[in-house]
C-alpha cells in the first residue's frame, strides 16, 4: 500500500497554483495457463503497470499516461498532461473528484493464498481440468482449450482535492471448450467458466462436468421453425443481456444520444418484479471493490426498482454535468481517462427454482449460448437481434436442441416482457449477479 499511494501522493501534491492534479496508479501480475492433449501448450506470466496524470488548469484538461511506475517516468507524465492541458478546449465542468464524506465498504477481493500459489499448483489445476473432461463421456472426442488463469493488482488514487485511495484485489478463474462428435458427422461444442477471488473455490470437476454437459446436449441440435416464443435465459446468457442494458445506462451514453433510456427517470421501463442494481460494495460479487477510478468510496446504485427507472450511473464530470453527485460509476485503465459504467450487477432473484421457471413457461426454448451480442444490439433503438442455439422447451422441460436461430425484439419490450425470474442467482465472472430469466414474445428465426 504505501509505496504506490506515497507516489500518487507525490504527483498530487506537486499541483501548482491554480491547478488540480491527479495521480491514478496501477501495477498487477496475471498467468495463464493453457492445457492441451495432457500437457501444456502454453504458460504466460505478464507483469503490467502504469500511471495515468490528469491536470486540470483553467477550466482545461490535460492527460498523459506512462507504461511504467519509475518516479522520474511518472514525473514526466505529469509534466506531459500540463503541456496538455494547454491545447484542450475550455470546459467550465472541467474538474477532479472530491472527497463526499462517503466511507469504503468493508469488501474483501484479496487472497493471500492465491498470492502464495506456486507455478506448478497452477498447471496441475490446468491439466486436472482436461482430464476431467475427456473421462466424463465417450462421446466427447477433443477439448479444444482448457485454461487456468489469475490476476493479482492494486491500484492507488491521489488527487491535489483530496482524495486518497488504494485498493487490491485478486481473482482466479477456469474455462474449458470441449468438442462432442454428432451423427451428423459435424461437432457441437461446449464451454464452461467459473471464477472466484480465491483459486481454492474452483473445482475442475464441476466445471469439467457443465462444459460436458452442454456439447453432449447439443448432439444432434437443428434449426427451429421459425414463431413467437417465450425464452429462457439462463443466468449466464442474462449477465450478457443485462450487461448490454446497464451499458444504456451510463451517463456519458445519455449524453451522447446514445441510450433508449433518456428522459425516462421515474418511468415504468420493466415489470413491477424486476429490480436491478449496480452495487460493488456486495461481497458476492467478482465486481466487489472499496473504490472507483476516481479514489471515491463505492456505493449501492439502484438502477430500476420495481420497474421504474431510478436513475444512471455517473462518474464526476457526468455528474456536474447532471448537477448530482458521482455515482462512484468511474471506470478507466491507466492509459484512459474516466468513463461511468457498471461495476457489479445485481438482478433481485424471484422465488421459482429453475426447474419451476421452466414449468411455469411450459412451451419455449431455453437460450444457452449467444453470438453476434454486441453488435447484434443498437444502443439508440434498443433493437435486439443475435445468433442463439439452446434447448427447447416442451411440457415444462427441456427437449430437443437447437441452432442457427435468431432471437430478436428490443430492449424496451424485453424488460416489459418478464414473465418470470428465478431464484437460481449465479455470480458471474464479469462481477453480476443474475438468475434465470423467462421473456415472452421474443421472435425466433430458424428454419
Amino acid at each position: 500500500m504505501g509505496e504506490l499511494l506515497d507516489l500518487a501522493e507525490e504527483m498530487a501534491g506537486s499541483a501548482r497554483p491554480g491547478e488540480q492534479v491527479e495521480a491514478y496508479l496501477t501495477r498487477g501480475r496475471t498467468t495463464t495457463v493453457r492445457a492441451y492433449g495432457g500437457e501444456v501448450e502454453s504458460l504466460a506470466v505478464a507483469d503490467s503497470e502504469g500511471a495515468g496524470i490528469r491536470v486540470v488548469v483553467d477550466h482545461r484538461v490535460g492527460f498523459a499516461s506512462a507504461g511504467s511506475l519509475d518516479a522520474e517516468v511518472v514525473a514526466e507524465a505529469l509534466a506531459e498532461a500540463r503541456d496538455n492541458a494547454g491545447f484542450a478546449e475550455v470546459d467550465e465542468r472541467a474538474g477532479l473528484a472530491a472527497p463526499d464524506g462517503t466511507a469504503p465498504a468493508e469488501v474483501d477481493t484479496h487472497s493471500a493464498a492465491l498470492v502464495g500459489l506456486t507455478t506448478d499448483a497452477k498447471v496441475d489445476m490446468a491439466l486436472e481440468l482436461e482430464r476431467e473432461c475427456r473421462g466424463l463421456d465417450p462421446r466427447i472426442r477433443g477439448v479444444r482449450a482448457a485454461i487456468y488463469g489469475d490476476s493479482i493488482s492494486e491500484g492507488a488514487v491521489a488527487t491535489s482535492t483530496g482524495i486518497r485511495a488504494w485498493d487490491q484485489g485478486t481473482s482466479a478463474h477456469l474455462s474449458v471448450t470441449v468438442l462432442a462428435d454428432d451423427s451428423d458427422g459435424g461437432t457441437q461444442t461446449g464451454s464452461a467458466i467459473a471464477a472466484a477471488f480465491d483459486h481454492t473455490t474452483l473445482d475442475p470437476s464441476a466445471v469439467a462436468a457443465d462444459a460436458v454437459e452442454r456439447a453432449i446436449s447439443a448432439l444432434g441440435s437443428r434449426k427451429p421453425p421459425s414463431r413467437r416464443v417465450t425464452a429462457v435465459f439462463e443466468p449466464g446468457m442474462a449477465s450478457q443481456l443485462l450487461g448490454v442494458i446497464a451499458g444504456t445506462l451510463g451517463a456519458d451514453r445519455v449524453q451522447r444520444g446514445r441510450s433508449p433510456f433518456a428522459d425516462r427517470v421515474g418511468e415504468t421501463v420493466a415489470v413491477p418484479a424486476f429490480t436491478l442494481v449496480d452495487d460493488p460494495t456486495d461481497g458476492r460479487s467478482l465486481g466487489a471493490r472499496r473504490y472507483d477510478d476516481e479514489g471515491l468510496a463505492t456505493r449501492c446504485n439502484p438502477l430500476i426498482g420495481n420497474g421504474v427507472l431510478q436513475g444512471f450511473l455517473h462518474s464526476s464530470y457526468t455528474g456536474r454535468c447532471w448537477d448530482v453527485p458521482s455515482s462512484a460509476s468511474a471506470l478507466r485503465s491507466y492509459r484512459t481517462t474516466p468513463q461511468p459504467g457498471p461495476q457489479a450487477l445485481i438482478v433481485a432473484p424471484g422465488t421459482l427454482t429453475f426447474e419451476q421457471l421452466l414449468a411455469a413457461v411450459g412451451d419455449g426454448v431455453l437460450v444457452r449460448s449467444v453470438s453476434g451480442l454486441h453488435s447484434g444490439v443498437n444502443p439508440v433503438s434498443g433493437d435486439f437481434s443475435v445468433g442463439a442455439a439452446g434447448l427447447m422447451i416442451r411440457g415444462g422441460a427441456p427437449a430437443e436442441p437447437v441452432r442457427e436461430m435468431t432471437i430478436a425484439s428490443t430492449l424496451q419490450r424485453m424488460l416489459l416482457d418478464v414473465v418470470a425470474i428465478g431464484a437460481d442467482v449465479e455470480w458471474r465472472p464479469g462481477g453480476t449477479g443474475t438468475p434465470s430469466v423467462a421473456i415472452a414474445d421474443v421472435s425466433m428465426s430458424g428454419a
